[in-house]
């Protein structure tokens, strides 16, 4: 078995997720790794990815440093190794759906190879630990909806409807899936948020993407108005104080911010 994987600094790792996406719909693996840089890797029989050593490349016009490496033919099952349950505020437990429920917990299944996000992340985590502390009344929005942890997680505390919207269609399928699998309803569709006139809105969003894509949604603007609660993470602290001050051309003003490792979340309301 193969494992390829490639390096890239976590500022333009975006564009080159998506690119690699198309590659692998199925799943990517991602963890961070010194220097800032994020590492995506795929895995493959022999003739399926190419042996590449250690090597220089380009994807989506980024550079970036490949790196590939044989590994044992029982991957499937030391893979489940890295995926953990996580527990958010007491309340609800995230699972993979090999493992068993938590008495007293509200459980959350998440099958972490159908998509990108499994609820361990620390943006994840940070994201579910302001929505749990909301009150849920009326629409939610997950904004790069990925797998739909935050998306399910809101309509399993009473938000509705619940919509969840994300670029890659692995994600869209994804989540209908795992909010069928956990019995509540999602609706999930594809968007563009990087050639959208408007962004669509909601009483309250969540946005756990990067910091481009947040400035992003900040310069594109939301229809048919801000949101009156926006949960926006996918930043690294250094970056968050750039991001609130974004979104205050909308009304959204600071109220809250978490911070987990490197990683940091922000609330943001309208008065």
């Amino acid at each position: 078995m193969i494992r390829l994987a490639v390096r890239v600094p976590r500022d333009r790792s975006e564009l080159v997720l998506a690119e690699l996406l198309e590659l692998a719909p199925s799943g990517i693996e991602e963890r961070d790794v010194d220097g800032g840089l994020v590492e995506y890797a795929v895995y493959g029989a022999a003739g399926e990815l190419p042996d590449l050593g250690a090597a220089a490349a380009h994807v989506a016009g980024i550079p970036v440093d490949v790196f590939t490496e044989e590994i044992a033919d029982d991957w499937h099952e030391r893979w489940r190794e890295f995926h953990k349950p996580v527990t958010i505020a007491g309340k609800l437990h995230v699972r993979p759906p090999w493992l068993e429920a938590q008495p007293g917990l509200v459980d959350l299944v998440i099958d972490p190879a159908r998509a990108f996000g499994t609820g361990a992340h620390e943006t994840t985590q940070l994201c579910l630990e302001l929505l749990l502390e909301l009150e849920p009344s009326g629409a939610m929005l997950d904004l790069g909806c990925g797998s739909g942890v935050l998306a399910i997680a809101a309509a399993q505390a009473g938000f509705g409807p619940v919509v969840g919207l994300d670029f890659d269609p692995a994600s869209v399928e994804a989540t209908a899936t795992n909010a069928e699998v956990n019995g509540v309803e999602v609706k999930a569709a594809r968007f563009d948020l990087m050639h959208a006139d408007t962004i669509p809105s909601a009483p309250v969003i969540a946005a756990n993407l990067l910091r481009p894509l947040l400035l992003q949604v900040a310069e594109t603007g939301f229809a048919p108005e801000p949101p009156h609660t926006l949960v926006a993470s996918g930043l690294l602290r250094h970056e968050a104080d750039e991001v609130a001050a974004a979104f205050e051309r909308h009304g959204l003003r600071e109220t809250g911010r978490r911070n987990l490792g490197d990683w940091a979340a922000l609330l943001l309301q309208r008065a």
